[in-house]
């Protein structure tokens, strides 16, 4: 009886596919291998096939000096700004420069522990300037999105916007951009920067005049070779001071929002936040204040 259920069940197997021999299980035999591969070479392939080809490592990039590094390194701060713009900078008699955003950038590079190096330049250059020469702008400069498509900027340090400034007596006349707007009114711009380029489009129709002395403009509104200057709400209210005659309109209520910020290269987060960071604690700490108030007030 049990020989017949063995049987029954070694013919169950051998129809499955196992190997057989006699009615009894027999050892499986290896894969016969051609002829024409050596020994061991077939292993070799096999393990090709299934773990695909072979990946080179990954080799980790060396150290990129960033604009942080290099400023550290050679010990010099590059300081592009124009001089012609107070209360932020100006270029003084005995040629140093002064202002709000000079004496920022002194304390950024004490900051750094290195000593600044300015470059001179203008409203037109100060885009190509600032990318061939300077680690930085500074001088009441205003962000645009036009700027930003070529450079970073810091994040900003005043809130701002365009405003008129005119002689006083005729300061009741130029209170919207609509009455500025006309063909009688003689509009006075430096060249080059965001007061041109507000000029041009809003004020397609006023007769546009184009100063290229940002310093001694002022003064033409008051001998009566200009009418009215719409420029940043926080030089109207030093210019007032400084030219008994001339009004700052409405400086409260800019015809525009605006920014100002501090000029970097495009793409160097790194030395953005450094900047970012030594901005903070100088307007957290009163350092900020301290200095504005020396300039303005």
């Amino acid at each position: 009886m049990k020989k017949n259920v063995l049987a029954r069940l070694a013919g169950s197997v051998c129809f499955l596919g196992l190997t057989c021999a006699s009615g009894v299980f027999a050892q499986p035999q290896p894969a016969s291998v051609p002829s024409h591969v050596a020994p061991g070479r077939n292993d070799a392939a096999a393990a090709s096939r299934s773990e695909g080809p072979v990946q080179a490592m990954p080799v980790a990039p060396g150290p990129v000096e960033g604009r942080l590094d290099a400023i550290i390194g050679r010990g010099t701060l590059r300081v592009c700004t124009t001089g012609d713009y107070k209360p932020f900078s100006f270029l003084a008699a005995d040629g140093t420069f002064e202002g709000i955003d000079i004496d920022m950038a002194e304390s950024l590079a004490k900051s750094l522990g290195v000593k600044t190096e300015y470059v001179k330049t203008t409203w037109p250059k100060l885009m190509s300037d600032f990318l061939a020469k300077c680690d930085i702008a500074v001088g009441g400069v205003s962000t645009t999105l036009e700027r930003q498509k070529r450079v970073f900027f810091s994040e900003p340090y005043m809130v701002d916007g365009k405003a008129p400034i005119a002689r006083c007596a005729d300061a009741d006349k130029y209170q919207t951009v609509a009455q500025i707007d006309e063909p009688a009114t003689r509009v006075i711009v430096n060249p080059g920067g965001t007061n041109e380029r507000f000029a041009r489009q809003y004020l397609p129709h006023a007769s546009l005049t184009v100063y290229p002395d940002n310093v001694t403009i002022f003064k033409q509104i008051l001998a009566g070779k200009a009418d009215v200057m719409v420029t940043d709400a926080s030089e109207t209210l030093l210019q007032q001071k400084l030219n008994p005659g001339l009004c700052a309109i409405h400086p409260d209520k800019p015809f525009q929002y605006g920014e100002k910020a501090y000029m970097l290269p495009r793409g160097d987060v790194v030395y953005q936040q450094y900047v970012d960071q030594w901005l903070h604690l100088a307007r957290a700490t009163g350092e900020f204040q301290t200095i504005s108030d020396k300039w303005l007030k």
